[in-house]
């Protein structure tokens, strides 16, 4: 629970978290070993050799103070010391450094601890010491090179580690991106045959990834088994059903119109159960997907409910271009949503909405709509509501709003149930994703 926040700031791709499990080690690891060798190795360096010209700058000084006895040995102190002494008004009290300079610190630390009288420590000017102190014979400005008091070839360890670090992180991310290519493969090839497309898919990459890819193949195998069974199957079904059908109302038509019309309406409710029972069994994979333009294949859906005499229009449509889908069963599901809009209500409007990431098709009635609690119950197969909703044009079989939902799964998309704001009945979006953007 502890670490719960951290989550909205973790990659969610397992592409990206590989990545940070790579890259997270190899960095704080260089923030140990840099830390460790700066505050062990390069610090205590410097503290030993800025003492030992502490000690040099001592011996100046002593030879200052005896240079009336023996004048010749301080020129020679300062030749072999290669230091120079200069007199000054006045001392500065601030030290000076640039700003990456970090054995700066203890180089001002260290001057000031052995010797009396420092009052400040210059080191901007690159490679040069500029030691201000006091003493008995003036102002002094003591200086000599940098090099006498840190190591000049410090930084060349944290490049080296900083370069060897990224190469070999990058070689390291080679290597992860062939190790997740299969498994992206996988992805890809799995959710294509969620939407109804058998892309060619071979397994790869390590044995646990080749273990599930085969997997993968056997099941897809098996369901396109069962698939093209249930195809053959229904066939038989509906061309076995259909003759006696077409036998009765051969024989109902030679009956007198009192006893005629009712058995005539009670075959043409069976013809509907059957048809829809058939539609829903060949299920949402029945076509393959085709380009097509998104706003006339919904207006001539829309038209050819007008022209039965259905009051249904076109209301909005927003964005335009060609889309990927199943025309057939996709022209289905859109006839099923506007046909119980029309079954239920006096007037139905549809809109179109087409974005680089869906296709929704709005179904809006000003019917009395589905309460929010049935709305779940009213997806499932066979669900029939009709107890709460208008029942004067005809009885339905409870498979529309199911076909439609599968329909919509089977193209990466949803259908969403809910209160139309304009018109007071129901709202149904069919939405579907597009895996690409709609061309014009």
């Amino acid at each position: 629970m502890f670490f719960q926040w951290l989550k909205r700031y973790m990659p969610r791709s397992l592409y990206g978290r590989a990545a940070l499990i790579l890259i997270l080690p190899v960095v704080l690891l260089q923030l140990v070993v840099s830390f460790g060798l700066i505050t062990r190795h390069f610090e205590g360096v410097t503290e030993q050799m800025t003492r030992a010209v502490t000690r040099e700058v001592l011996l100046v000084l002593e030879g200052l103070e005896h240079q009336d006895e023996a004048p010749d040995a301080l020129p020679i102190v300062l030749d072999t010391l290669d230091m120079r002494v200069e007199f000054v008004e006045q001392l500065p009290t601030k030290d000076t450094r640039v700003w990456y300079d970090f054995s700066a610190f203890i180089i001002s630390r260290e001057f000031r601890r052995y010797l009396p009288g420092v009052t400040a420590v210059e080191l901007a000017e690159k490679g040069q010491v500029y030691l201000f102190m006091q003493h008995a014979d003036g102002n002094l400005r003591v200086h000599f090179d940098r090099r006498r008091v840190s190591a000049a070839n410090s930084h060349q360890l944290f490049v080296n580690m900083v370069f060897f670090g990224a190469l070999l992180t990058f070689v390291a991310y080679l290597y992860l991106r062939n190790q997740l290519r299969p498994i992206k493969r996988l992805a890809a090839a799995s959710e294509a045959f969620g939407r109804g497309q058998s892309v060619p898919y071979s397994p790869g990459g390590a044995v646990e990834v080749r273990a599930a890819g085969s997997a993968f193949l056997d099941m897809r195998a098996r369901i396109e088994r069962q698939i093209e069974q249930r195809t053959l199957l229904l066939s038989g079904v509906s061309h076995d059903l259909r003759t006696p059908l077409t036998r009765f109302k051969l024989g109902v038509s030679l009956l007198e119109d009192e006893d005629r019309e009712p058995l005539e309406r009670d075959i043409e409710e069976m013809q509907r159960m059957l048809d829809a029972f058939l539609s829903f069994a060949r299920g949402a994979y029945e076509d393959d997907s085709e380009e097509v333009d998104a706003v006339g294949f919904v207006q001539n859906v829309v038209q050819d409910f007008a022209r039965a005499g259905d009051d249904v229009t076109v209301h909005e449509i927003e964005g335009h271009g060609m889309v990927s889908l199943r025309p057939v069963t996709v022209r289905r599901a859109i006839e099923n949503l506007i046909g119980n809009a029309v079954r239920y209500a006096n007037h139905a409007e549809v809109s179109v909405q087409i974005t680089d990431r869906y296709l929704r098709v709005r179904i809006e009635d000003d019917g009395p709509g589905i309460s929010p609690e049935q709305r779940e119950e009213a997806l499932k197969p066979f669900a029939r509501l009709e107890p709460g909703r208008n029942q004067n044009k005809g009885m339905g079989v409870g498979l529309g709003l199911s076909i439609s939902a599968d329909v919509a799964r089977a193209h990466g998309g949803i259908l969403r149930l809910g209160e139309s704001e304009r018109l007071g009945g129901l709202r149904a979006d069919l939405v579907l994703g597009l895996s690409n953007a709609p061309s014009a």
